[in-house]
């Protein structure tokens, strides 16, 4: 049985190889005691800056377990866990058609696990492979042309292939490791399976996510690029088939919506269909540009270290009178700021870094909340019509060529011109007063939680940092309901998942939700429950 040591650290400039020998001389072991030995988590403690320290946990066998579990003292830190088992799958037959809507983490994970059973599905997706995508997005941020049906929300992978392909999540869910394991299976870096705050990189990511399309291929999964989803048919409250491109209609039985939180005119498909669907709350704001060795100098107390990852901050501030929250959102150290339209018309902007994070600056999202009361009227669309109204003055106001409006972080606080507009956005920037692109509570809310992230991170307010607007997409405005079984609560045999069906919010939790759906498929389909970790659940 292996054993879990947790909170063993090192400081910068040891070697991992010393973990060995702190765990020999903590329990009075000989070397040859130990069997197996390896690293499975690594994170970092700066708490007393500069004296930063990397913490680790690890994983050790011994030859002789039952006389250490009888001789060992109590220790928090140490924990007995069970044999890790991969994951059994019973195999399924059926004869429903399936289709999954989406190339998201929610659709191409719903595809994975589908295939784990033996099933396999036709996936549809809207926009192009991403070896394609990236051309028309390189051509936007270049030359301002946008094609709506290929951009940074729509397309190969979904929006966050154009991300830092962060992988945290606050769910706790015993299959984040299964996503990191078929991530890592498919290219991405493995330290991703130990990091604390693991994440993929755009360029990587970008990688991963064909070598996933063409093992589904290989599975038997059909994969369709620019196939837009554009009516479903239903009778009896039961979908009966999908309309695609406005004209060919495909029979479907089971149809896993995953559309990315971006598809206005899917959202307004389902509401002709009445599929019920209701109002979420989001954020709305900016983005902030800081030089990345002064976010290390805040969190490390120096400006860096070969051992130490750029450095990253997650901040929050709820102003008890109003009710509402600013924070940080999306931040990616040593990336840039980049347009993320799908629209004409309008301006969104969005944080994007690479694997290696080695871009001189930082950037994160300054979002405040918006909810119901923000929005005009009870029409589960009402949230897409506000994004919509300030993504439109943005590009109004800053010149109506998709430049964004932009302003020194100082300037914006107390009006007074103090430092340059520097941005990595493009197609590039125009100065302009932010609070002419933002509601007023939202400008107000920003200026106090940039006041609180000051307390919190001295040296924030800076000359040095710009803000870039807006920042609308950083979740689906509406949910599309469904029940205890997955299903839409107003149509049999539709199931929405993923971010844009509002039940997650980034890479890992859709990943998870499209697993879920895919489980629920499993259970309707086959009418025993399938066998995970060689148990029936």
């Amino acid at each position: 049985m292996p054993f879990l040591l947790r909170n063993l650290t090192l400081l910068l400039g040891e070697s991992e190889e010393l973990l060995l020998e702190k765990v020999v001389t903590r329990f009075s072991l000989q070397r040859n005691d130990i069997t197996h030995f390896a690293v499975v988590r690594r994170g970092i403690d700066a708490r007393k800056k500069p004296q930063v320290k990397l913490v680790y946990t690890v994983e050790f066998r011994l030859a002789d377990e039952e006389r250490f579990r009888a001789t060992q003292r109590v220790d928090s830190d140490l924990e007995y866990v069970g044999e890790k088992r991969a994951p059994v799958f019973s195999r399924v037959s059926s004869g429903k058609r399936i289709v999954i809507a989406g190339t998201g983490p929610a659709g191409l994970f719903a595809a994975l696990r589908l295939a784990e059973y033996g099933l396999t599905a036709t996936i549809i997706e809207r926009g192009k492979p991403v070896e394609e995508r990236v051309k028309d997005v390189q051509a936007f941020w270049d030359k301002g042309c946008l094609d709506m049906a290929s951009n940074v929300q729509f397309g190969e992978g979904g929006a966050g292939t154009f991300s830092d392909g962060k992988l945290t999540t606050r769910l706790k869910d015993a299959n984040i490791s299964y996503v990191l394991m078929k991530l890592a299976q498919f290219g991405a870096p493995p330290e991703i399976l130990a990091a604390a705050k693991p994440h993929i990189g755009t360029d990587r990511l970008r990688q991963v996510v064909s070598a996933i399309r063409r093992h589904l291929e290989l599975q038997g999964f059909p994969v369709r690029f620019s196939r837009q989803l554009t009516d479903i048919r239903i009778a009896d409250d039961r979908l009966t088939a999908i309309e695609i491109n406005g004209c060919d209609e495909c029979l479907c039985d089971l149809l896993v919506l995953a559309p990315g939180h971006s598809a206005r005119d899917t959202y307004e498909m389902l509401r002709r269909r009445s599929v019920a669907m209701e109002q979420k709350p989001f954020a709305v704001g900016v983005r902030v540009e800081h030089p990345q060795e002064l976010i290390n100098r805040i969190q490390y107390g120096m400006a860096s270290h070969p051992q130490l990852p750029p450095a990253d901050y997650a901040l929050a501030y709820n102003d008890a009178l109003s009710g509402r929250s600013a924070y940080s959102f999306c931040m990616c150290p040593g990336g840039v700021v980049v347009a993320g339209a799908s629209e004409e018309g309008g301006v969104v902007t969005n944080g994007m870094s690479g694997y290696l994070r080695n871009s001189p600056f930082a950037n994160s999202a300054l979002v405040v909340t918006v909810g119901r009361n923000d929005f005009a009227g009870d029409d589960p669309l009402a949230g897409v019509e506000f994004q919509r109204r300030w993504e439109r003055k943005a590009f109004q106001t800053a010149g109506g060529d998709y430049r964004a409006p932009a302003q020194n972080l100082m300037t914006f606080l107390d009006g007074k011109r103090r430092g340059k507009v520097s941005s990595t956005y493009r197609p590039g920037v125009r100065e302009v007063d932010l609070s002419l692109v933002l509601p007023e509570y939202v400008s107000s809310t920003l200026r106090d939680g940039i006041r609180h992230f000051e307390r919190k991170m001295r040296g924030f307010i800076t000359a040095e940092a710009t803000l870039t607007g807006v920042e609308t997409r950083t979740s689906a405005p509406l949910r599309i309901l469904r029940g205890e079984d997955m299903q839409s609560t107003s149509v049999r045999g539709l199931y929405p998942a993923g971010e844009g069906a509002g039940h997650a919010g980034g890479i890992m939790s859709a990943a998870l939700d499209g697993i879920r759906v895919a489980d629920a498929i499993v259970q309707a389909v086959d009418g025993r429950w399938s066998m995970v970790d060689g148990e029936k659940s």
